[in-house]
């Protein structure tokens, strides 16, 4: 079975920080920043339920951890239902928590 990938506004607007924080700093390394997400984000559409859960009281919020670096990113998604997940939050490894 095959998820369908979607992500809130919220998400979006996390993955434009992160872009954003990177591309001060290093063009190239925010370009590979984005990619890393991308590709690490495909696992959802097929295992979504291998990630670690987030909340051991709900076991559809779950994590992705997307390594980069010395450190990476942790996705924060919902496995909705039999053909949904939606990306909630991203955050990199480093920030307190998501925003």
């Amino acid at each position: 079975m095959t998820f369908r990938v979607r992500y809130t506004g919220g998400a979006r607007r996390d993955l434009l920080r992160l872009y954003e924080f990177l591309l001060d700093r290093d063009v190239a390394a925010a370009e590979r920043a984005l990619e890393a997400l991308r590709k690490s984000t495909e696992i959802l559409e097929e295992f979504p339920f291998t990630c670690r859960k987030a909340d051991a009281n709900n076991p559809f919020l779950r994590e992705l951890i997307v390594p980069f670096g010395s450190s990476g990113y942790v996705v924060l998604f919902e496995i909705d239902d039999a053909t949904t997940v939606t990306i909630l939050a991203v955050r990199h490894q480093r920030d307190d928590d998501y925003y």
